[in-house]
C-alpha cells in the first residue's frame, strides 16, 4: 500500500485523523518499531514525531528518528520539529529534544542526545535587556516566562546534571541558589521555582546515600576543584560542606552521613564522651574549661607537643574558647562593679599598691587603668587579633555576610573607642587642657568629657559582649532551634509593627483634623 501510494499518489501518506495524529505518531504510541522504520523508509513527514517519541520515552524510536533526521536535514535549515507552524504544533517553539528529554528525566534519551552534540545553554537573566529578550517579553510575557521555567526545569533534571556536569554537586548547589533568586524575583511562579529548587537539593543529598565508607564521604566533602585530591589522614577542610552552608543546602548538611562524620570530627580526642551520662560529661567539660590557661600556654610555647596538639581538637578548642570568653565576661562584671576598689578598702594595701591595683575612674578624671582593666585590655587585644585573622582568611565579603562578625566588629570598635577616649582624658589632665585636673569633681566635668563618653561606650560594649553568649549556646540542640524561631518571630513582629504604625498614623491624621477645626473657627 505504501509502495502504491508512493508510485501513484492515490492516498496521502501524511494524512492525520481528527485528533491530528499521523500514522507515524500512531506507530510511536503503539511502540511498533517496525512500522516506524517502514514509514520512515517511504519518506513520511516526521514533523514533531521525535518530540512525541521523547515524550512517550520510546528510546528505540528516538534513536531511529535521530538517524533519519541526520539524513534528511540540510545545514542552515530548521529541523523538522522547528518547521511546524506554532498553531498546529503540539509543543511550543522553546521545547527542544534535549529540554523535553530532561523534563522526562530519561537517562538513556538524554545520553543519546548529548552524544550527538545536543546542548542546553543557560537562559538569560530574568532582567535581561538584550535584543532577544525585550521583543519576546513585549510580544508575549507569559510565553517568555514559561520558556524560562521550561529551561530551568530541564537544567534541574538529575539525569542531565549527572551526564553533563563534571561536578554534579557543585552544579546542583549553584542551580539551587539561582532558583532561589528567581523564587523571589518572579512571585507569580514561585511555586514552580521552589519545586525545582527542592529537586536540586534532593539530587545533591541523594548522592550522599551512595557513599559506602567514611573515606568516600571524606573525599566527597573535602573535594576542592582547584586543589590536590584529598588523602586519608590529612587535615579535613570540608570545602564542599562549607559550600553547602554558603548556598543554604540544609538537607545536604543535615544528612545522617554528614552529621555522623561531623560528630566524629567534633569529639575527636575524647573517645567515649558521647556515651557517658550527663553528669560525667559536665564534669569533663568543667575539667577542660578550668585547664584552658594551661592548654593555651602549651599551644603557644610548644604547639607540636601532646598538650599543644590536644588544643587543636575541635571540641576541646571550643570549650577552651568558651571558658576564655566566660572569664572575659567575668572581668567585665568586676570592672563594672568596681570590684578592685572594694578589695583595696578591705585588704591592707599601701598607697603605691593601691594606685596600681585600683583607681576609681568614676571620681578621678584621666585615671590610669586598674589591674582588672589591664586584663580586659589584654583580652580585647586577643579578640581583635582573632577577628583580623578571620577577615584575612575568609575575605571581606564572606566576613560581612555573617552578622555575628559584624557584631564582633562593632563590639571591638567600641572597646577601641573607649581606650582612645581614656587616653585623650589622661592627656588633657597632664596637659592641663581647659583647666581640668584629676582632682576636679565629677559634677564639674563637661557634658562631653572624654571620660563620660568612654563610660557610655564601655557600657554599650559590655551589652554586645554579653549578647555573644547567644552565639555560643547556639550549639545546644535545644537552644539553637529556639534562636532560629526567635529570629523569625522578630521579623513577623516587625511586619506587624509596620501595620500598627500605619493604623496609628491614620487615626492620628483624623484626630489632628478634629482638633484643628475648633482652632480655625476661633
Amino acid at each position: 500500500m505504501l509502495q502504491r501510494a508512493a508510485d501513484t499518489g492515490y492516498i496521502n501518506i501524511n494524512c492525520s485523523d481528527p485528533l491530528g495524529r499521523s500514522a507515524l505518531l500512531m506507530a510511536i504510541d503503539n511502540e511498533n518499531l517496525e512500522m516506524v522504520e517502514l514509514l520512515l523508509e517511504y519518506r513520511v513527514e516526521t514533523r514533531d514525531a521525535l518530540l512525541h517519541a521523547i515524550s512517550e520515552e520510546y528510546v528505540e524510536a528516538v534513536e531511529v528518528l535521530l538517524e533519519h533526521e541526520d539524513t534528511v536535514h540540510k545545514p542552515g535549515e530548521p529541523h523538522s520539529w522547528e518547521a511546524l507552524p506554532p498553531d498546529t504544533a503540539t509543543f511550543t517553539s522553546d521545547i527542544t529534544p534535549l529540554i523535553l528529554a530532561a523534563h522526562r528525566d530519561n537517562y538513556e534519551i538524554i545520553k543519546l542526545l548529548l552524544d550527538r552534540g545536543a546542548t542546553l545553554p543557560m537562559p538569560h537573566d530574568i532582567r535581561c535587556g538584550c535584543d532577544e529578550c525585550v521583543p519576546s517579553r513585549l510580544e508575549d510575557s507569559l510565553r517568555h516566562s514559561r520558556s524560562h521555567i521550561n529551561a530551568y526545569r530541564a537544567l534541574a533534571s538529575p539525569s542531565l546534571i549527572a551526564l553533563s556536569s563534571k561536578d554534579p554537586i557543585l552544579t546542583a548547589f549553584e542551580l539551587s541558589w539561582e532558583l532561589r533568586r528567581l523564587f523571589f524575583a518572579e512571585h507569580e511562579f514561585k511555586a514552580e521555582y521552589m519545586e525545582l529548587r527542592k529537586q536540586c537539593q534532593d539530587f545533591a543529598t541523594a548522592l550522599l546515600d551512595h557513599t559506602r565508607s567514611s573515606y568516600e564521604l571524606e573525599v566527597l566533602l573535602n573535594h576542592d576543584p582547584t586543589g590536590p585530591a584529598f588523602e586519608h589522614g590529612e587535615r579535613m577542610h570540608l570545602n564542599r560542606l562549607k559550600l553547602a552552608i554558603k548556598f543554604r543546602q540544609k538537607k545536604f548538611v543535615a544528612h545522617p552521613n554528614v552529621q555522623q562524620l561531623l560528630a566524629s570530627i567534633w569529639y575527636e580526642g575524647l573517645p567515649g564522651f558521647r556515651r557517658r551520662n550527663m553528669v560525667l560529661q559536665a564534669l569533663e567539660v568543667i575539667r577542660i574549661g578550668l585547664l584552658f590557661p594551661l592548654f593555651s600556654l602549651c599551644y603557644i610555647i610548644a604547639p607540636h607537643s601532646s598538650w599543644g596538639q590536644t588544643m587543636r581538637k575541635p571540641f576541646i578548642k571550643f570549650i577552651c574558647h568558651s571558658a576564655s570568653y566566660f572569664t572575659f565576661l567575668f572581668l567585665l562584671i568586676l570592672a563594672s562593679q568596681r570590684f578592685e576598689t572594694f578589695v583595696t578598702e578591705i585588704l591592707p594595701f599601701d598607697t603605691n599598691s593601691t594606685q596600681w591595683v585600683s583607681t576609681d575612674v568614676t571620681k578621678q578624671r584621666g585615671a590610669p587603668p586598674s589591674l582588672v582593666e589591664w586584663f580586659i585590655l589584654a583580652w580585647v587585644s586577643g579578640l581583635i587579633w582573632s577577628e583580623i585573622k578571620q577577615l584575612w582568611d575568609v575575605g571581606l565579603r564572606e566576613y560581612v555576610s555573617d552578622m555575628w562578625n559584624v557584631l564582633d566588629f562593632v563590639t571591638n570598635s567600641l572597646y577601641v573607642a573607649t581606650i582612645a577616649l581614656r587616653i585623650v582624658a589622661r592627656y588633657q589632665v597632664f596637659s592641663a587642657v581647659e583647666g581640668m585636673s584629676k582632682e576636679t569633681k565629677r559634677e564639674m566635668w563637661d557634658t562631653w568629657d572624654p571620660m563620660l563618653i568612654a563610660e557610655g561606650l564601655f557600657a554599650a560594649a559590655n551589652i554586645f559582649s554579653s549578647l555573644k553568649l547567644v552565639y555560643i549556646f547556639s550549639v545546644n540542640p535545644y537552644l539553637g532551634p529556639l534562636q532560629i524561631s526567635l529570629g523569625r518571630m522578630v521579623m513577623d513582629i516587625m511586619k506587624f509593627f509596620f501595620l500598627y504604625i500605619l493604623v496609628l498614623f491614620a487615626f492620628s491624621c483624623g484626630k489632628d483634623t478634629t482638633t484643628r477645626v475648633p482652632n480655625i473657627l476661633q
